[in-house]
């Protein structure tokens, strides 16, 4: 019974650290900020519906980038870099877009 509890807790001390190293809740929660920024854009009126759809789709290559990162259950540190350059350029596309003086009709 020691036996299979040790091999158990051995188990999961090896697979835990594993899982941690695909987590990335900085870059998840920075996609909500980015994602509520677009929607409030579109609910005041800042964003047309074009700018609208090339922002979202820059939303989805910046997750396109995350879901690539963490196929191989770990995310190093130079995707992590890279993934916080997209969001980097990403943010500053949403800022010009909703400072244009482009209104939704």
């Amino acid at each position: 019974m020691k036996t299979k509890m040790l091999a158990a807790l051995l188990a999961a001390a090896i697979t835990v650290p594993a899982f941690a190293q695909t987590g990335t809740p900085v870059i998840d929660q920075r996609q909500v900020n980015q994602e509520r920024r677009i929607e409030q854009g579109v609910a005041s009126g800042e964003l047309t519906p074009r700018e609208t759809r090339r922002l979202e789709a820059g939303q989805q290559h910046v997750q396109n980038m995350e879901t690539r990162a963490k196929a191989d259950g770990v995310v190093t540190r130079q995707e992590r870099a890279r993934i916080h350059q997209a969001q980097d350029v990403q943010s500053k596309r949403i800022y010009r877009q909703k400072h244009d003086r482009q209104v939704a009709r």
